[in-house]
């Protein structure tokens, strides 16, 4: 891919616009460097199926709201792993959101891994990524300055493979924040008909409106 070129103000100026829009308050610069994000994200995704938000209303409204909710619970220079990143969401938007962030992405797949970090080298930041599953970058760091506190999750699997993957985990990392739609209750009476989630707590902590519907984001944590 080439190198990305400085963006055009009215993309930034949408952005921020439309965070105002929705009561969402940006940091100073942070609109221009979403605005790189999203430029090199939608020049990738006409290669590879890494979004679905291609416009500004719906990434900031969807990607944007979501990494702000999930800003709000993460404590000053947290070390966290974006399970499942696909095109960075949300861990490069919580990176320019929140710079003291420790923020790591994986993907198990290849293609996608190798897409999200030329994304994140032409966004201009400096992000480890990882081409691997979550869990086998968990199992590497069970202990240590380089244990991860929080692992952060949106639209990977439903719970019952989510608890599968980490509850035997559970004690390697601080705790899971998943992002869930509206069924996640029907999704944690799944996982717990098969003896999942016994050895962890799971409690919603966060509710957002999902934009142009009638149904509500919920942020589950994981301990």
């Amino acid at each position: 891919m080439k190198e990305a070129q400085p963006t055009e103000a009215p993309l930034a100026e949408a952005i921020a616009s439309e965070a105002e829009k929705l009561g969402l308050t940006l940091p100073a610069g942070a609109a221009v460097r979403l605005a790189d994000y999203v430029t090199s994200l939608w020049d990738w995704n006409e290669k590879l199926n890494l979004t679905r938000h291609t416009d500004a209303e719906r990434f900031v409204s969807r990607d944007v709201g979501d990494a702000v909710a999930v800003a709000s619970h993460l404590a000053h220079g947290e070390r966290v792993l974006d399970v499942g990143t696909g095109g960075g969401t949300p861990g490069v938007i919580l990176a320019i959101l929140r710079p003291d962030l420790r923020v790591e992405l994986c993907e198990s797949v290849a293609k996608k891994a190798k897409a999200v970090g030329e994304i994140v080298r032409e966004t201009g930041l400096t992000i480890p990524v990882h081409a691997a599953a979550g869990q086998e970058i968990v199992a590497k760091r069970p202990l240590g300055p380089r244990r991860f506190d929080t692992l952060v999750m949106r639209a990977v699997a439903p719970l019952v493979k989510l608890l599968g993957w980490f509850e035997p985990q559970a004690g390697s990392y601080g705790r899971l924040l998943v992002i869930k739609g509206p069924k996640w209750i029907d999704e944690l009476a799944e996982a717990r008909a098969v003896g999942r989630g016994k050895k962890v707590t799971i409690r919603p902590i966060a509710t957002w409106p999902l934009r142009g519907t009638d149904n509500e984001s919920v942020l589950l944590e994981i301990r």
